[in-house]
């Protein structure tokens, strides 16, 4: 069995994650804060790249901004989702605000979207505000092709 890399939501460390050890305990080697504490990851322009490209595990970012109404809506939703899909999927948010480079990178026209990446490349795109039962469900269906 081979380990898997975890970027730390904490401290944007790569952690590698023995696979007999259970993820969802798990905890940064250099910050000692858990791996997984079922809330979404904080993006920005400096760790945006690493959490993509570094995660063995799927990462959705929903891109967001303060001043948008229906994102407002969705974040308490897309906190439940990532309630629900961690360890095996990591959630995070970017602030198309703060982060406006990586959000025309990815072509965001409208927010919220979510896009569904894996081994940094993008894999599903998803726009507009959903419950997270929608979420959850957008997520696995996107993994299993």
């Amino acid at each position: 069995m081979s380990a898997s890399e975890i970027v730390c939501p904490s401290c944007s460390a790569v952690n590698r994650v023995p696979a007999e050890r259970p993820p969802g305990e798990a905890k940064c080697g250099k910050c000692h804060k858990p791996l997984f504490d079922g809330h979404p990851v904080a993006l920005t322009s400096a760790n945006f790249v690493k959490h993509l490209t570094r995660n063995s595990i799927p990462v959705v970012v929903d891109f967001w901004a303060e001043w948008c109404g229906p994102c407002k809506m969705m974040a308490p939703e897309f906190e439940r989702a990532a309630a629900a899909l961690e360890p095996r999927v990591r959630l995070a948010k970017l602030d198309t605000e703060a982060a406006q480079n990586e959000a025309a990178a990815h072509g965001i026209r409208s927010i919220p979207t979510m896009i569904l990446f894996q081994d940094g490349m993008e894999v599903a795109r998803q726009s507009g505000a959903i419950p997270a039962g929608h979420i959850i469900q957008w997520v696995r269906e996107s993994l299993k092709g």
